[in-house]
């Protein structure tokens, strides 16, 4: 009787960096929760093997905790052998999602609810209506519990102000900067988009904000449909390398890193390798950028307590952790203080919080306690899905702390 050689979907070498010390445990959000080791880098790294080689099937537990892994990167942060988990991860999902039949409901939520409608603008827009339209009715304790926490991450006054082609630079232009919009940024934080870009303004560039762009591709990649992930990568290196820019400009983390990373979706591709290595080196989150320009920058100092949440995609992925410090301190002075767990995942990562609403949960509430002992009374984050996280999460705890992203944080205290 023949045997059908499983399916290699792995770069072994990658998984086999890992020696299983376990310095990752004490990173890792999921871990940290359930104390479980199949819910820790090390134990998923381990069951991704035994599938890839046949000893386990593409279903039950294997996917249930590869599932529950919020793609935080915490672990690469900490790893003192440089697994790329986050690599590893993304082609085993990528290859779940080929092989294994979810069930009905997650099938919707996944291919229908979350993918043909959060990396499109405009759908997205649409399909916020009808939940405000909830929200407005008072209806939301009589719905079961999965809808009162998805309808709780819909900002009550999201604003899809949209951007000109050219924003012209204020005084002296010292160079041209590329600037994407983003999906959920354009949808729900359009005021905040426009506030990135007048700090650029005010720094002296030109921005351009190409119409051509279109979803970054991060939430494709994250959810195992590497495939969609390099069309979008490829739509916008077309829509950006013509444009002779200083720098690429995102105030989205989790866009930032998946955006830093096209030359690694398209290093196999011909055509696409070398022009994606070149899109990638110019990209630059806005807290990066900004940073430097703080010398100059004039601002207003703050009155009360802020605090900072690491966005995961920022702090691990891209490790980028000191620059947006540096923003928020330059505005609180001394009012600033740090947040315990600062960059331990809120819960949010895309939407998680909408295919692991539970976990979700759990994580969210234990931000939200940090927050509240923190004392602050405004805590400053850099992505879309974390404000909305710790925003929903706030307002159920009853709290009145504000949660703000950085680029209006900034903006507000700019001194024009």
């Amino acid at each position: 009787m023949s045997t059908q050689a499983p399916e290699r979907f792995l770069d072994y070498d990658k998984s086999l960096a890992c020696i299983h010390c376990g310095l990752c445990l004490s990173s890792c959000p999921t871990y940290l929760e359930t104390g479980n080791e199949n819910d820790s880098p090390r134990g998923r790294i381990y069951l991704m093997r035994a599938v890839q080689d046949g000893r386990l099937p593409v279903a039950g537990a294997a996917v249930t905790h590869i599932d529950r892994c919020l793609g935080c990167r915490a672990c690469e942060a900490v790893c003192p052998s440089g697994v790329q988990y986050g690599n590893l991860l993304e082609h085993t999902r990528d290859h779940i999602e080929k092989k294994h039949q979810r069930s009905p409901f997650q099938t919707f939520l996944r291919r229908v609810a979350i993918e043909k409608v959060f990396p499109f603008p405009n759908r997205l827009k649409v399909a916020l209506l009808p939940a405000r339209i909830v929200k407005s009715l008072g209806v939301e304790p009589m719905l079961p519990k999965f809808a009162r926490e998805a309808l709780s991450l819909v900002p009550d006054n999201a604003n899809s102000a949209t951007l000109p082609e050219v924003s012209p630079a204020r005084g002296e232009t010292r160079g041209r900067l590329g600037f994407i919009s983003g999906c959920a940024m354009t949808a729900m934080f359009g005021e905040t988009n426009q506030a990135s870009v007048r700090l650029l303004n005010r720094a002296g560039y030109e921005v351009a904000t190409p119409k051509t762009q279109n979803c970054c591709g991060a939430l494709y990649a994250h959810s195992g449909q590497l495939e969609l992930a390099r069309e979008c990568a490829r739509k916008n290196i077309a829509a950006f390398e013509d444009g002779k820019f200083d720098a690429i400009i995102i105030n989205a983390a989790g866009c930032g890193s998946t955006l830093k990373e096209y030359d690694h979706l398209l290093h196999d591709d011909p055509v696409w390798a070398e022009r994606a290595k070149k899109f990638s080196a110019k990209v630059k989150d806005l807290t990066e950028w900004m940073a430097p320009e703080m010398a100059t920058c004039k601002t207003k100092p703050s009155d009360c307590k802020v605090t900072y949440h690491d966005a995961c995609h920022l702090a691990h992925a891209q490790r980028i952790t000191k620059p947006p410090r540096e923003i928020v301190k330059a505005v609180a002075g001394n009012n600033y203080v740090e947040l315990a767990e600062s960059d331990v995942c809120c819960g949010s990562a895309g939407t998680y919080n909408l295919t692991e609403p539970e976990m979700a949960e759990r994580l969210q509430n234990r931000k939200i306690e940090n927050i509240l002992k923190s004392g602050a009374q405004i805590v400053v984050t850099s992505n879309p899905g974390c404000l909305l996280q710790i925003k929903a999460g706030l307002k159920k705890a009853g709290s009145t702390v504000e949660a703000v992203h950085i680029a209006d944080f900034l903006d507000r205290a700019a001194c024009d």
